[in-house]
């Protein structure tokens, strides 16, 4: 991979925790507070777009870093189902009745592999 290619997934991986941590703050501090109403289109659908959008080139260039420098303890099937999440949780943190402790674990197992891509781009 390119110098400007490993810079640019070193920033959507940061971006990506960052969007993240946002989510896990919005799903505790926010939607599980007396009286929030979700605004769909509002809130809802601007940060599903935003964290689809980055996670869509993310795991494309995450995925061909893999393949060429072989890094330990990171798979395609992690990058497959971190991705599959990070769409699923941008939309999840905005709903009363998801489960708590399910959604929280999810987060975590997100930043845990955002974390690992970082940690072995540095």
């Amino acid at each position: 991979m390119k110098k400007k290619e490993m810079t640019r997934l070193l920033e959507l991986t940061e971006r990506l925790r960052q969007l993240n941590e946002q989510a896990r703050k919005q799903f505790v501090e926010r939607t599980r507070g007396e009286g929030y109403e979700c605004d769909f289109y509002g809130e809802v659908k601007p940060f599903a777009e935003k964290v689809e959008q980055l996670a869509d080139e993310w795991r494309s260039l995450v995925l061909r870093w893999i393949q060429e420098e072989k890094p330990d303890k990171l798979y395609p099937i992690q990058i497959h189902d971190t991705y599959d999440n990070l769409i699923a949780a941008s939309v999840l943190v905005f709903q009363k009745d998801a489960r708590r402790k399910r959604l929280l674990e999810m987060i975590k197992s997100i930043d845990y592999v955002l974390e690992s891509a970082a940690f072995g781009l540095k």
